[in-house]
């Protein structure tokens, strides 16, 4: 008699059992997209050289950011994320819709600000890119800057949005370098847990001023935007309204809908996650390395070196691939974001799944702002102070967009059953307090030289 016999229940071997759990690991990878691409765009060489910045200067100091950035990160991203759900517009169109022509002026003259910055982080991620390449071997930096901002630019108005998508979420693997670097460095542990913990806060103006970077490449200002964009262009592909997207108000299985937007939070909060451990990793690691010296991190170089007594001739090769791949995917999310609000906000057509013909507003902005990168990142020999200066901008430029998609995704009329519940405006007006605080500092340590 078989076991199944003697049991009353069916026999199950360990080749069905790993069948269930790849398959539901595949429906969890299949739901991760514009949240998860956020959220390693948020890692963006900018977000490495600031927390790797911070590491090496107050060593666990400012490990505390992290904890207390991840629910604000969670709450914001969620907000942008729906509204786009909801109605299938982005943050621009729907500022479009909200404001009379004078704010319109205001926000619009926002964003033109969000551009420039945008520009500046655009071409320090270039330069890392190029960085990355000489670290390998691979020939001068100035060359492979150039080379990719040409490349990411062809691919962007050439490619569909679905391929672009999916090369975005395959460049969220690099990231993980990061996080293995954690686990070969000699951290000290409890030290560790003072510094998450708050206890070597300090009130130094330099201290102050890099809060405001780590703050400014966490919370960004153009990953509103992105995120909401990317979520159109998600609906979009969607077999329903051509190439309108459809939103969650107008779509009659209420059922369906309520099981598309627990699917986006889990898309956000995983991204979200995923962000704050990579930011966690490298402050941890670089604290355990060059901040028992106080090594001043000027170039991706001096970071790999660092930490080559660790971690051996892998360090190069780590450092090297993340900063590369996350500058990839950082130089066309920081020029599509801008261009999709702009576009959006002037009431003209965006997309990258639109021809540049169709979309031409979006394309010509989209292709300034990566040319303006590449003759910036020709110039500029400070790669690293351009990054950390890049996320101080986006630390100063937070609040009054965090206000504006406050306004936004709280309106009844636009939102419908889907705007804030108080537990979204509660941590959404948290962050944006939070960040203008940071943004008050930001512009004091700026003028001040401080």
């Amino acid at each position: 008699m078989s076991k199944a016999e003697t049991t009353g229940r069916p026999q199950t071997d360990g080749t069905a059992t790993g069948a269930r759990r790849q398959s539901r690991l595949r429906r969890f990878g299949s739901l991760l997209g514009p949240g998860l691409v956020t959220g390693a765009a948020d890692d963006d060489p900018s977000g490495i050289a600031t927390y790797a910045k911070a590491g090496a200067t107050f060593s666990n100091g400012m490990l505390w950011t992290a904890p207390v950035a991840l629910p604000m990160m969670m709450a914001v991203q969620e907000i942008c994320d729906r509204t786009a759900l909801a109605t299938g517009e982005s943050l621009g169109w729907l500022a479009r819709r909200k404001f009379s022509r004078r704010p319109r002026v205001v926000i619009g003259i926002l964003i033109v600000a969000l551009l420039v910055g945008n520009i500046l982080n655009a071409a320090a991620d270039l330069m890392a890119i190029g960085q990355g390449m000489q670290m390998l071997g691979a020939g001068p930096d100035h060359l492979w800057s150039a080379l990719a901002g040409i490349g990411i630019a062809v691919a962007l108005m050439s490619g569909s949005f679905a391929v672009i998508a999916k090369v975005f979420k395959w460049l969220c693997v690099t990231l993980l370098a990061y996080v293995a670097v954690l686990f070969v460095a000699n951290v000290d542990w409890p030290d560790v847990l003072e510094g998450m913990l708050g206890m070597k806060f300090s009130f130094a103006p330099q201290y102050l001023g890099l809060i405001v970077a780590v703050l400014g490449t966490t919370i960004s200002p153009y990953l509103f935007f992105w995120q909401s964009a990317h979520r159109v262009e998600e609906l979009r592909a969607e077999d329903r309204g051509g190439d309108q997207a459809v939103g969650l108000r107008d779509r009659p299985d209420t059922a369906a809908a309520a099981h598309t937007l627990r699917n986006a939070r889990a898309d956000v909060f995983t991204g979200m996650v995923f962000s704050v451990l990579v930011m966690f990793s490298i402050m941890a690691a670089t604290a355990a390395t060059l901040g028992r010296d106080g090594t001043d991190v000027n170039t991706a170089a001096d970071v790999a070196k660092a930490l080559e007594p660790v971690v051996g001739p892998a360090a190069t090769f780590l450092f090297a691939a993340g900063f590369i791949g996350t500058g990839i995917l950082g130089v066309p999310v920081l020029a599509a974001s801008g261009a999709a609000g702009l576009s959006g906000l002037l009431g003209k057509d965006w997309g990258l799944d639109l021809s540049p013909r169709r979309a031409p507003l979006f394309y010509a902005l989209l292709g300034v702002g990566i040319v303006a990168g590449v003759l910036i990142s020709f110039f500029s020999n400070d790669p690293i102070g351009l990054l950390v200066f890049s996320a101080t901008i986006n630390g100063i430029a937070a609040a009054p967009f965090l206000v504006v998609t406050m306004l936004i995704s709280r309106d009844k009329a636009i939102m419908g059953e889907y705007r804030n519940g108080w537990l979204a405006a509660t941590l959404g007006w948290f962050t944006a307090a939070v960040m203008l605080v940071a943004g008050g500092i930001g512009v004091w340590t700026t003028l001040t030289g401080a």
